[in-house]
Parts: structure tokens; C-alpha cells; sequence
């Protein structure tokens, strides 16, 4: 009974997953149908309420990548050293008090984390850098990375504790130092959970809105900085998706820009599956 309830319940799930998809297709083919799809992909304009109106996915994605590699920067060598620190070097009743903590983090609203940025964050790097808006791509990543790090932190340090005891107590039995034996035996074989924390962020960080919308200034530009405003891709359709009259191209774009997001999230994780796959050969 279990095995065919089981069974049911992933049916369930591949079904809303395949209607997911569908729906995000067939709302995106009309704008495509009267758009061109060369126009859109490397259009550098996105005015969708002039006339004509300019439906260029560039600046958007731009945005999207810009945020995504400042939270990266931030988020990975931190939450992999945080990781590391907690597996290898903390003490047990630290460890015991800090885990659950960050992992509660991980459970904060993104809105809070917007707000953070937006109030804090902002006004201290407009100062700090003298910038003429706080609003930038820069402060949306720091504010993503912030919120990604419980993620890195947990699934990587889970990845280590996962990793057999007997590998560091032959490492130690040989000699090597607890350090070394973190760096050289622990920590490799750990791949894999590593490369998921990484799959997890990237994953996070890429699909967030609410917190790019609130600090990333909605600048629908190409920024060769990362100390100005842009505007994302789930930015775009959240602050757009609710004025749009349903049925209008700007309205099926928004869907078409949904697709690209989608595509772009499935091949990254083709690729970290890939990798992860190898970790182990």
C-alpha cells in the first residue's frame, strides 16, 4: 500500500511539474508568434509601454547575472569556510549553538532581508562608497548572499559530517594534522555535498525577487559596474506581471522572459550535476 501511495504522490508531482512547464510555453508562443525572437534575446532596450514598444531581454539578464555573481562572491567562500570552521575547528557545544542558529536563518522571510538592504545596507555602502544611489546591483547581491549563506553553510556542513570518520582517523594515524587532514581527506571527499550547497545558493540566488525588487534599483539597463541600478529578471515580472493587461504582447513577453529564466535554471543544473557526478570518479 505504502509503495503504490508512494508512487501516487510522485505521479502527482511530475504532472504539476510537466503543467508548470506547459502553461509557462504556451503563454510565451503568442509573443513569439508577433515578436522576433533575435530582437528579443540580444535587444538591449526593454521599454515595453513605448511606442513601439522595446521587449530586448539583455538588460534584464544582465541584472540577473550582475546580482548573481556579487552574491556568489560573497556567499561561497564565506559559507564554505563557515562550514569548515564548524566541521573541523569549532568546538562541539559552539558547533551545537551555532548550527541551529544559522539554519534558522535560512528560514527568514526574504522580505526582511530586502528591508535589511534596503535600510542598512544601502545608506551604509552609498556613504562608504560614495555612491549617488544605494540602490545597486552591489547591495542586491551582498543582501542575496546574506541570504543564501544558511543554505551553504548547513548543506556543506552536513556534507562533511557525512563524510566516514574512519578517513580522518586513518589520515591522523599517519601523521597528517588535523588541518591537513580537514583540507586534504575531508574536505575532497565532500565534493559532491559541496557541489549541492553551491547548486542550492546559485539556485536561490537566480530565482529570488522580492529582495532584488526592493534593493536593486529596477533599472532596466546594462551596467558595466556593479555600483549601479539594474533590474532583474524576476524583478521585472513581479513588478510587472500585475499591471499588464492579460492577453497583450508585454503580457506574454513577461511569460517569454519566464521560459529563459527557466531554461537558464535547468542548464545550470545540468552542468552542477554534471560535476557532481564526477566528484566521486
Amino acid at each position: 500500500m505504502a509503495k503504490y501511495s508512494i508512487g501516487a504522490i510522485a505521479s502527482v508531482s511530475l504532472l504539476m511539474l510537466l503543467a508548470i512547464t506547459v502553461m509557462l510555453f504556451a503563454n510565451a508562443l503568442p509573443f513569439f508568434g508577433e515578436y522576433s525572437l533575435a530582437d528579443f534575446l540580444f535587444g538591449n532596450r526593454w521599454h515595453p509601454t513605448q511606442e513601439p514598444p522595446n521587449f530586448g531581454l539583455l538588460p534584464l539578464l544582465w541584472g540577473s547575472l550582475i546580482v548573481t555573481v556579487v552574491a556568489m562572491l560573497f556567499a561561497l567562500p564565506l559559507g564554505i569556510s563557515s562550514a569548515l570552521f564548524l566541521h573541523g575547528v569549532a568546538p562541539t557545544k559552539l558547533r551545537e549553538i551555532l548550527k541551529p542558529i544559522i539554519e534558522l536563518l535560512g528560514s527568514v522571510p526574504s522580505v526582511v532581508y530586502g528591508l535589511f538592504g534596503l535600510t542598512l545596507l544601502a545608506p551604509f555602502f552609498q556613504r562608504l562608497l560614495s555612491l549617488p544611489v544605494g540602490q545597486t546591483a552591489f547591495v542586491a547581491g551582498v543582501a542575496l548572499a546574506l541570504m543564501s549563506l544558511p543554505i551553504v553553510v548547513s548543506v556543506a556542513e552536513d556534507a562533511l559530517d557525512s563524510v566516514p570518520k574512519e578517513y580522518g582517523s586513518a589520515s591522523l594515524a599517519l601523521g597528517a594534522t588535523r588541518w591537513e587532514t580537514l583540507m586534504r581527506v575531508v574536505f575532497p571527499s565532500a565534493r559532491s555535498g559541496i557541489w549541492a550547497a553551491v547548486l542550492l545558493a546559485l539556485g536561490r540566488t537566480i530565482g529570488e525577487t522580492m529582495t532584488v525588487l526592493m534593493v536593486a534599483g529596477g533599472a532596466a539597463q546594462i551596467a558595466f559596474t556593479p555600483f549601479k541600478p539594474v533590474r532583474t529578471m524576476t524583478a521585472a515580472i513581479a513588478a510587472e506581471m500585475g499591471e499588464t493587461p492579460q492577453g497583450t504582447l508585454h503580457f506574454h513577453a513577461l511569460f517569454g522572459v519566464g521560459v529563459v529564466l527557466f531554461l537558464l535554471t535547468f542548464i545550470i543544473n545540468l552542468i552542477a550535476n554534471k560535476y557532481a557526478t564526477k566528484s566521486f570518479k
